[in-house]
This record gives structure tokens, C-alpha cells and sequence, in this order.
């Protein structure tokens, strides 16, 4: 698929000239600069060389605090269980009760309603995003529904689809729809309008266009909507798993609030947690290998 970036015209730039004298420069047309030469520019302007296992620095150092805080009393059991009493927790939950079953349960109810989030938000917003009328008859909707919160539409899809899984899959494709229809819309609408001439020179046709230059040019939007979406996903999980579910890992979390199991609730948190890393990771993963062509100051 060819991307908008095959349809730039060539630029240079002025780079000094070694052994020409002080300050002599001449022009250098990006196309003769090696990727080793950019890479370095990102760099040196940009935030800096990736650091290895940047990402667990954070964590580890909330865990090695919360452990201290544990072992010295600061932190009262009655407020945050020490981390072995959650892992001891977990462990309880696997062998005692259904925690894999609980974990799946949860897993089913957000894929089905991401997936259902995606689909219908991808669909509104090419269609709004690529038509005048289609806009006028999507977007005016969407952005009202944007300013009412899923979760109070709650009460009506009981009355509507029951307090069965059906109720629990709508509000969570409608929570993850949004993100992904804005951001999309966002992207298609965005599209350089240099692009439209360029293509016009090519004699590309509407259709071409679309296909070649659009839909490729909106991918980072849409990446990003879906990154919000994952994230609204499990927000609305967390919800809906409380209305009349008997599995799941906000189900368990229920019971163990009305025992006090607090180390209980904490693995819930965790469960949730990791849910949404690896969803995100995955997602970034997606992002890096389909937007390859993208100079970032991410090297």
C-alpha cells in the first residue's frame, strides 16, 4: 500500500561541507543523506537514545516503595495489603475459587465489545470523514452522544436489552466507539491538501486517492483511537461487571469488597492492569510495524 509520503516531492537542506572552509555550506537533498544521518538528527533534537526496559523503571520502584512500605507498618494492612499478601491472594483465587474462568469471562466480554466498538466506530467515521453528507448526518449525532457518558445510558439498555451480556457488550462498544471514531474522523479530515494536488498531477482518480493516499494517512489517528478505545474498553468493564454479572473479575472484586477482602480487590486491580498493558502493546506493536514509513523522534 502506498503511503503519503511516496507522493512527496524530494526536499533539501543546507549542510556544512567538510574541508571547505569555515562555515561553507552546500545543499544536500534529503534522498542522498543516509538513514544513519537521520537517525542521528532525531536523536541529538529529539528526547534522546531509547533507554533499555525504560518502561519498568516506574513500576518496579511503585512496587519497591509499596514493599517498603508494607514491611515498615507506614502502610497499613487495613489500606493496602502487602504485595506477597496479594500474590498469596492470587494464588487462593486460582486453586480455591475459578479465577481462569473469571479472567476468561472478563477477556470475552471486552473483546466483543471492542471489537463491536471498532467496527462501528471505523465505519461512521469513513463514512462521515469522506463525505459532506455523510457528515452532516453522522457527525452531528456523535458529537451529542460525546457529551452524554455511556455509563448513564446504563439504566436504558437494561430496559432495552435486559441485565444480561448483551447490555454489558453495547455499553462497552459504545464507550471504546467513540475514541475511535474521533480520532479517525480527525485523521481523514487532516489529510494535506498538498496531497489532492500531487495526486491531480499523477492523474490519480477519487477512488486511487482514497485507497493510496486517505486511508493510509489516517492510520496514526486511528491507532491512536484505538489505543483510547482499549483503554475505555476496560473502563467499562469495570462497570458493567457489576450489574447482575456471576463471573467475571469485577464479580469477584464485589464479593471481596463485601467481605473486605482487600487483597482480593488489589488482584482484581492488577488482572485489570495487565489487561490493558498487553492491549496497548499490542496496539504499539501494530503501530510500528504499519507506520514504518513515519520519521519520528522515536528513531
Amino acid at each position: 500500500m502506498s503511503t503519503p509520503s511516496a507522493l512527496s516531492v524530494s526536499s533539501t537542506r543546507e549542510h556544512p561541507v567538510s574541508g571547505s572552509g569555515t562555515g561553507a555550506k552546500r545543499t544536500v537533498p534529503d534522498a542522498e543523506r543516509s538513514e544513519e544521518d537521520r537517525r542521528v538528527v532525531r536523536r541529538r533534537l529529539g528526547p534522546g537514545r531509547r533507554l533499555p526496559g525504560a518502561f519498568w523503571i516506574g513500576p518496579v520502584l511503585v512496587l519497591a516503595l509499596w514493599s517498603l512500605g508494607s514491611a515498615t507498618g507506614f502502610i497499613s494492612p487495613a489500606i493496602l495489603t502487602a504485595p506477597w499478601d496479594v500474590v498469596s491472594a492470587a494464588r487462593a483465587q486460582w486453586t480455591e475459587h475459578d479465577l481462569l474462568g473469571d479472567v476468561t469471562a472478563s477477556l470475552r466480554r471486552s473483546a466483543l465489545g471492542l471489537a463491536f466498538g471498532i467496527a462501528a466506530g471505523t465505519v461512521l467515521a469513513v463514512v462521515s470523514g469522506l463525505s459532506r453528507l455523510g457528515e452532516s448526518l453522522i457527525d452531528g449525532p456523535i458529537q451529542i452522544k460525546r457529551s452524554i457518558p455511556t455509563l448513564a445510558l446504563i439504566p436504558l439498555f437494561i430496559a432495552w436489552f435486559g441485565i444480561g451480556e448483551e447490555m454489558k457488550i453495547v455499553t462497552i462498544g459504545l464507550i471504546s466507539m467513540i475514541p475511535i471514531y474521533v480520532n479517525t474522523h480527525n485523521a481523514l479530515r487532516s489529510i494535506d491538501g498538498r496531497y489532492a494536488e500531487l495526486a491531480e498531477t499523477l492523474d490519480l482518480g477519487r477512488v486511487a486517492f482514497i485507497r493510496h493516499v486517505v486511508l493510509p494517512g489516517a492510520l496514526p489517528g486511528f491507532l491512536l483511537g484505538l489505543r483510547f478505545a482499549v483503554t475505555s474498553a476496560l473502563l467499562g468493564l469495570v462497570v458493567v461487571e457489576q450489574y447482575n454479572a456471576t463471573n467475571g473479575v469485577g464479580h469477584m472484586m464485589s464479593l471481596a469488597e463485601n467481605y473486605g477482602q482487600t487483597d482480593v480487590i488489589v488482584v482484581g486491580l492488577v488482572l485489570y492492569g495487565v489487561f490493558g498493558f498487553l492491549a496497548d502493546t499490542a496496539v504499539r506493536l501494530v503501530e510500528r510495524k504499519v507506520l514504518g514509513w513515519r520519521r519520528t523522534l522515536e528513531g
